[in-house]
């Protein structure tokens, strides 16, 4: 709680001071105590949703008795984007609660990127209709970079009114590495909101190191979860950066970079899972899955716990909360052991609300209509979809599994007489397409992507990092025109056919980005996309089908990707052809 008023105030005192019963006594229990680093036996007094004293002599009108359980602090994840959960707000609280998860900090940068500071209106909505505690993050790349068109911008300008909210920790990842480093006005003016208001900043810097590094840092950014080695990690620490050990879906950097954590270094160390599908959620959990494995890789259980909590809740400012402690908010995880970390009972501010694995309350969801209806294509012909190579040896986008970057490879592809590009199934080369869906301006860029294995068919989506365009891959024109038709029939979401077909599809009507139906269902539709993905189009199973064909559009992660407007050289920061020099050919 915030702000207390005086008689709430007087009555946390009354309930600590024994002069009234506390309204919960959770006894029986372990604390974790995330301060001394220690596990004690004790009783958990608690009054308006704040805990007031610790012993077995409290009393409450309520008390609970936890049968030995480990009494840990609600965990926060330290960054998230909700949308790419494919679910909304609500659902998504609904999923992660009953694993432990009490707060997160969110980036809503996908559904701002489609309907500007209107869709983080419609994420505080929806988020007020769950328990979990969701703390956006103002975006800061709205669009990513300036080489692609998305559905809004946001200037340094808009960010002011929105930052001064209370609930709102600060600016969202700042991909747009080189317009920090090369003085864009505009981006520092977003990073002087931010200061002016002592807000955190968020990073994003794959791969950066030395001077540019050193800028980064001194230009604010306080946090990086892009880490993929133990030297990148270290080289941020060093700088005095928090550095976020990602597990989710599409990247899982976290086992890489447990052997950099030490006793000395921890408390800069965060959880946070980035991207996390449904599937991912409901099988193998959420923050406490990051805790498993931290414990297994012997990293000590309470450091685990500190990392899940209190380094989050004091990186973000959240002083009220991330241990368990007088006058800390009553967000508290019962664990039945500190391995497998088997979640038994959830209480935020002092409410039960999950038991079990089952989120124990009733919620509605918030009305959509404001942010559906985000298919803005220009009418195109199949034509359009048809390249003009004049030369056979190309630069393709290489797929490099078990993560979201790419590399550039150049090969020799099959031509028709009009130069467009021929599938080869021995090859493993098809045609990847961008087309732009905000303000139908026909935008088409064409490349090819190697590494994804498709054999047969097209897979087509709507979620498309950051500008969150249209992107289809196939084996011909007329298999990549079915699925991107039927994908702008169905509001969004994705779709994969086989001789013009629909096989599976899920649609996804909120902004073309996340579902109005539940996680399972959510989770199920998937494992369809992914079975028949895999088992009737071919793709390869070194590759996750959806997610991965997600990123190809994010020209802020190495070596090369595609937008609406062409390929794209990221390491160069500019445009490049899709011919290449025959003597660099593989």
């Amino acid at each position: 709680m915030e702000h207390m008023d005086k008689r709430t105030l007087s009555r946390v005192i009354d309930a600590a001071m024994h002069r009234i019963p506390a309204d919960l006594v959770i006894y029986n229990c372990k604390v974790v105590d995330v301060f001394t680093g220690t596990v004690r036996p004790d009783s958990i007094a608690i009054t308006d949703g704040l805990i007031v004293g610790f012993g077995d002599d409290y009393r409450g009108q309520e008390e609970y008795d936890a049968k030995g359980a480990y009494a840990a602090p609600g965990l926060i994840d330290g960054h998230i984007h909700i949308e790419s959960t494919y679910t909304s707000p609500e659902e998504f609280g609904r999923m992660v609660v009953p694993h432990g998860t009490t707060t997160v900090i969110a980036d809503p940068h996908e559904i701002v990127n489609v309907y500007g500071l209107e869709g983080l209106n419609y994420m505080i909505r929806a988020a007020a209709k769950t328990e979990l505690s969701v703390r956006y993050m103002i975006p800061s790349c709205v669009p990513a970079t300036p080489f692609e068109d998305s559905g809004a911008v946001v200037n340094a300008f808009d960010m002011q009114w929105p930052m001064q909210d209370r609930h709102v920790p600060g600016l969202g990842e700042f991909m747009n590495v080189p317009g920090i480093l090369n003085k864009n006005d505009d981006d520092l003016n977003k990073l002087l909101v931010a200061l002016s208001m002592h807000k955190v900043i968020d990073g994003h810097s794959p791969g950066l190191d030395g001077a540019g590094l050193n800028a980064y840092a001194a230009a604010g950014v306080r946090t990086d979860h892009e880490c993929t080695t133990v030297k990148e990690m270290e080289d941020r620490l060093e700088r005095g950066m928090y550095v976020q050990l990602r597990d989710g879906s599409a990247c899982h950097d976290l086992e890489n970079l447990i052997p950099g954590v030490t006793p000395y270094n921890y408390r800069r160390c965060i959880l946070c899972s980035d991207d996390r599908q449904p599937k991912t959620i409901l099988s193998e959990g959420h923050i406490d899955s990051h805790l498993r494995k931290l414990v297994k890789a012997g990293i000590d259980p309470v450091m685990a716990i500190c990392m899940a909590t209190l380094n989050a809740a004091e990186c973000y400012k959240l002083e009220d909360r991330g241990a368990i402690a007088p006058g800390r908010r009553a967000d508290i995880v019962l664990f039945d052991n500190l391995k497998d970390f088997g979640v038994k009972t959830v209480f935020i501010e002092g409410s039960k609300v999950a038991e079990a694995g089952k989120y124990l309350l009733e919620y509605e969801k918030a009305p959509i209509f404001s942010v559906r209806g985000s298919m803005h294509v220009k009418p195109f012909k199949i034509d359009d979809l048809k390249m003009h190579l004049k030369s056979d040896y190309v630069k393709t986008i290489e797929i490099i599994p078990g993560g979201i970057r790419t590399r550039e490879a150049d090969i020799h592809v099959r031509l028709s007489k009009e130069g467009d590009f021929v599938f080869e199934p021995d090859k493993d080369v098809a045609k990847i397409a961008v087309l732009e869906r905000h303000h139908n301006t026909g935008k088409i860029g064409l490349g090819l992507l190697r590494g994804y294995g498709i054999r047969k068919g097209a897979v087509a989506l709507s979620v498309a990092h950051d500008s969150h365009n249209i992107i289809c891959v196939g084996v011909s024109n007329e298999e990549m025109d079915a699925a991107i038709r039927a994908l702008i029939d169905q509001e969004g979401g994705f779709v994969l056919v086989k001789d013009g077909k629909v096989l599976a599809s899920l649609p996804l009507p909120i902004a073309g980005l996340m579902s109005d139906r539940s996680g399972e269902e959510v989770a199920a539709a998937l494992k369809v996309l992914h079975d028949t993905a895999y088992d009737t189009l071919g793709v390869s199973h070194d590759v996750e089908p959806i997610m991965t064909l997600c990123f190809m559009s994010l020209i802020v992660i190495p070596d090369i990707k595609i937008t609406d407007r062409g390929l794209f050289d990221v390491k160069k920061f500019e445009f490049t052809s899709t011919e290449a020099d025959p003597q660099e050919v593989s």
